[in-house]
């Protein structure tokens, strides 16, 4: 068993919607690797700074993500007196990552375990109210933000109260009061 703690940079296309590990970023890995019978275990955590834009607001947001990996990395095949034995069929999709050269590679590991972590849509802050829909103001920045609407439904109603004030002679009005002159 050995114990280890590395500094690497991340390598690009480490992301995922809006959020993303910026290539060339330090990447803190603690890691134990232990010998076992099919190959090398390493287990251990990691940190990753990662840059954002919000979801509804489209402010920068930065966060740093931390999570726990263990992955087997199995031996080469070998025939019985320890060469390697170049395998033929190598369709299984599942199989597990192979040491190579005595090198463990744990780039995609690690890759996989940040990515799968990313949200699809992060968000500055629970409650974030994001951008006016009519504007692209900021709404957090001015709570009262608002725009009088018109719903398209009452536009011919509106437009009898146009003619109405344009008008000074209001056929209703005038009908009322020749209904009270007769009476």
């Amino acid at each position: 068993m050995k114990e280890l703690h590395r500094q690497v940079p991340a390598t690009a296309g480490w992301g995922a919607g809006l959020a993303r590990v910026p290539e060339g970023s330090d990447l803190d890995l603690d890691l134990r690797l232990e010998s076992v019978v099919e190959g090398v275990l390493v287990s251990g955590t990691f940190r990753a700074r990662v840059n954002a834009e919000c979801a509804r607001c489209l402010e920068p947001v930065t966060w740093d993500e931390h999570a726990d990996i263990q992955e087997l990395f199995v031996y080469p095949p070998q025939d019985a007196r320890g060469y390697r034995v170049e395998v033929e069929d190598d369709s299984e999709e599942d199989a597990p990552p192979a040491i190579e050269d005595d090198l463990i590679d744990l780039e995609a590991t690690v890759r996989d375990a940040v990515v799968l972590r990313l949200p699809i849509a992060p968000l500055c802050r629970d409650d974030c109210p994001g951008l006016c829909s009519e504007c692209g103001a900021l709404l957090a920045q001015d709570p009262g933000h608002g725009h009088e609407v018109h719903d398209p439904r009452w536009a011919a109603l509106e437009a009898l109260l146009d003619e109405g004030t344009q008008d000074k002679h209001d056929p209703v009005r005038d009908t009322a009061r020749d209904d009270e002159k007769d009476d």
